[in-house]
């Protein structure tokens, strides 16, 4: 092999999109960092991540949720970071409060690399996953490293205190710690829509899809988040990423999907 093929190759290695992963672990591949490397690989990037918890979990209920130690997650992300370096980096579940704090000690230090920060606490069925006081440190040490955050609608509700009521209002508010927002399925009768607020521009893009009977929406939004992190890896403009993520979400919802709610069906 000529030289000059050799220099190509090793200039091709280096634009491979890099996002770098701090999130959790589940065993059924349906969310987390499965889900999450799943997508960034399909999507045209190269993952790696740091562990936070290990969820132990089958089709039915939560078993239990390991954390990690702080110091362990700060130092798997260092590692990485102090010697790879990423393109975007991307938090999926922060449990606790301890945690929280940590990853943000961290991404403070790499200020320049883009941030898309998926904050983890309340689930579709709008249940509260972390406590108030890792909302708290989401709100404040967090979302002002982040680039976009990408909570879903009941999230939102939870940060804003309020019932979405009017998007390009309520998404503006929530871009207050100076990144911006990505909502994702507000129910707006036929359709759910994806409601996404470019702070720089001061403009709000609605996507609509039209709503699915799936059998499992679990994962839907860590692969959505990963998505999008992945296109702004690989030096997209931002409005164009999420243009991007939500033409794989359909085409990634529409296609054939693993099916885990009961047992018969695998």
């Amino acid at each position: 092999m000529k030289k000059d093929s050799i220099d190509m190759d090793m200039t091709d290695k280096t634009n491979t999109g890099k996002v770098f992963l701090i999130a959790g672990s589940e065993p059924l591949g349906s969310a987390g960092v499965q889900a999450d490397i799943k997508a960034i690989t399909r999507c045209g990037g190269w993952a790696a991540a740091a562990l936070t918890c290990i969820v132990d979990e089958d089709i039915y209920r939560i078993k239990g949720i390991h954390h990690l130690p702080a110091e362990l997650i700060i130092s798997q992300a260092e590692s990485f970071l102090g010697t790879v370096g990423a393109d975007c980096i991307k938090t999926g579940v922060l449990p606790t409060t301890d945690i929280i704090e940590g990853v943000a000690e961290v991404l403070s230090r790499y200020r320049q690399v883009p941030k898309v920060i998926d904050p983890v606490i309340v689930n579709f069925a709008g249940e509260q996953l972390v406590s108030d006081e890792a909302v708290e440190s989401y709100k404040n040490l967090l979302f002002p490293l982040a680039t976009l955050i990408t909570p879903n609608f009941r999230e939102a509700e939870l940060l804003l205190e309020h019932p979405i009521e009017d998007a390009e209002a309520d998404l503006r508010s929530l871009s207050r710690w100076g990144c911006s927002v990505i909502v994702k399925s507000v129910d707006e009768g036929r359709y759910l829509v994806d409601y996404f607020y470019d702070r720089e521009n001061d403009l709000l893009t609605p996507f609509p899809k039209k709503k699915l009977h799936l059998n499992d929406r679990n994962g839907t939004g860590d692969t959505l988040a990963s998505a999008i992190a992945t296109h702004i890896a690989l030096g997209t403009p931002l409005l164009t990423a999420i243009s991007r993520a939500e033409a794989y979400m359909q085409y990634f919802l529409a296609g054939p999907r693993y099916y885990i709610s009961k047992k018969e069906q695998i």
